[in-house]
């Protein structure tokens, strides 16, 4: 019988295997979810952040908040990515996806107290997710570009909590107005719109811009501040004054010289 392998950790390193390492992570992952569950909800409190370089960020976005944590913990670190990728694909919903993945850690943790094997719990989690999406298709309302009322009504939904409550029926209106000028065939990228911000006015002055907005100032009066039907030029290469690589002088010795 072959000798078992010896492994060598520096003296800050705890070696956790079994039992002790099942509830090691799971107890890491629902301390994440402690962290972004008040947040939910139309209730939900917000949570103020202040960064090594002392930057404060006050937000109840649950992927913010995760990812302005420095989390080391591996299991952790796989909750925060449950909440990027719940951004990524909906944009929305990230604090509930990390509270329900949490809940169902703590559910399995209740199986494993049973002596139930971990497979058998991973089993019944697939055949419960499978379920759900059949539920949810079934109760689901398909949505067309025409329903207004109804898009509406869900960017307000999102919206909630985001500090815009005064102001959410206009930022409704708009969104779903930029949302239909980008769709194309179906598809809509987020990439198309951008957000401008500007000082003086208040968000009640937000507007839709269907164009390109330069923040810049004019070089010349005499320029326009909107054009209508632009023709736009690509260049690859800085419109620039160049200082020449030599250096030259020029002596001039009187005035009509310069004429």
């Amino acid at each position: 019988m072959a000798d078992k392998p010896v492994i060598l950790m520096p003296e800050d390193i705890q070696r956790i295997i079994g039992k002790d390492a099942q509830r090691n992570n799971i107890l890491a992952a629902k301390m994440v979810s402690d962290v972004v569950k008040t947040t939910l909800g139309p209730k939900g409190m917000d949570k103020m952040l202040v960064s090594p370089t002392n930057e404060i960020i006050v937000t109840n976005d649950g992927v913010t908040i995760l990812d302005e944590m420095q989390i080391e913990h591996p299991a952790a670190k796989m909750m925060v990515e449950v909440a990027k990728t719940q951004e990524d694909e909906v944009g929305d919903g990230t604090t509930t996806a990390v509270m329900i993945a949490g809940k169902l850690l703590e559910n399995a943790e209740k199986l494993l107290d049973m002596k139930i094997h971990p497979t058998v719990i991973t089993k019944g989690y697939r055949i419960a997710a499978e379920k759900a999406q059949e539920i949810l298709k079934e109760i689901s309302l398909r949505i067309t570009p025409g329903d207004n009322e109804i898009l509406k009504q869900i960017a307000m939904t999102a919206m909630t909590g985001k500090g815009a409550e005064d102001s959410k029926e206009k930022f409704a209106d708009i969104i779903v107005s930029a949302v239909k000028q980008i769709e194309d065939d179906g598809r809509i990228d987020l990439d198309d719109i951008k957000i401008e911000k500007s000082k003086g006015d208040g968000i009640e002055d937000t507007e839709l811009i269907s164009g390109i907005v330069l923040d810049k100032e004019k070089v010349s009066y005499d320029m326009p501040r909107t054009v209508e039907n632009a023709r736009i030029v690509l260049i690859d290469f800085p419109l620039e004054l160049r200082n020449p690589e030599i250096d030259t002088k020029i002596s001039v010795s009187s005035p009509e010289q310069l004429q």
